[in-house]
């Protein structure tokens, strides 16, 4: 039986706004086509996990405290991160977690909480603190030659600059930033966005397109994914498409 094996991020510091429900989509989608699925965590205190032993890697949102924290921990694996990235990997990278795999974070009170410069973008908050970046958006991104809509929803304060390759084009909401007109970071094996929701509840083809990467990669092959029954989740998307966009 064909196997992804995911690796959760400090899901004891790092679990906003239903981000664990990107694992259990991913689990659900995998079992459904008769794959199995092996979910290990890793937070503060624990073993080093071996990141080139995992399909994908998940890490979610948390606020300027948590950050700060899990932050010194995280650095330590810089260069391990940084080479599971270029061995393809599949990071997942919701919205804190979006912003410590850049240059820095630099909070309200001017602190800078060092990020791992795997990318070269950067992360700075304004200086009102009731001012941010929050509710439902509406992005476009190209998933495998395919333009589509992607929901979500955001809440930061940070402003993120320098992004060279975005996830999407903001059809509803802010983005990267105030007024953007981009959200997140893409790599074929990286999806790092604001988005939470959580984000592949609300979009089955892109957690399928997670999915059919791992495979291909770990299996050498070109997996075709048996098709889920989504008329549902589809019907879901329609409502909130048309309540966001019109």
């Amino acid at each position: 039986m064909k196997e992804l094996k995911i690796l959760y991020l400090y899901p004891d510091i790092l679990e906003l706004y239903g981000d664990f429900g990107n694992i259990q989509v991913l689990k659900y989608r995998l079992e459904k086509r008769g794959f199995s699925c092996i979910i290990d965590s890793y937070s503060i205190g624990d073993d080093e996990p071996n990141f080139n032993d995992y399909d994908i890697i998940f890490s979610g949102g948390g606020a300027d405290n948590e950050q700060s924290i899990l932050s010194k921990d995280l650095i330590q694996y810089k260069d391990k991160i940084k080479t599971a990235v270029k061995n393809g990997v599949f990071f997942l990278l919701i919205c804190g977690s979006y912003q410590l795999f850049g240059k820095y974070y630099k909070d309200v009170d001017g602190n800078i909480i060092p990020g791992l410069e795997i990318f070269p973008y950067y992360t700075e908050a304004i200086n009102d603190r009731k001012k941010r970046c929050i509710g439902n958006i509406v992005i476009s991104a190209n998933i495998n030659g395919k333009e589509q809509k992607i929901i979500g929803f955001e809440n930061h304060g940070g402003q993120t600059y320098d992004v060279f390759s975005p996830f999407g084009t903001v059809l509803y909401g802010n983005g990267n930033k105030f007024g953007d007109n981009k959200e997140g970071f893409f790599l074929d094996n990286v999806i790092a966005t604001y988005l939470h929701g959580p984000l592949l509840s609300k979009n089955p083809e892109l957690a399928d397109y997670i999915i059919s990467y791992c495979l291909n990669r770990k299996y050498g092959e070109n997996v075709t994914l048996e098709k889920l029954d989504d008329s549902f989740e589809n019907l879901c998307r329609e409502q909130l498409l048309k309540h966001f966009t019109h």
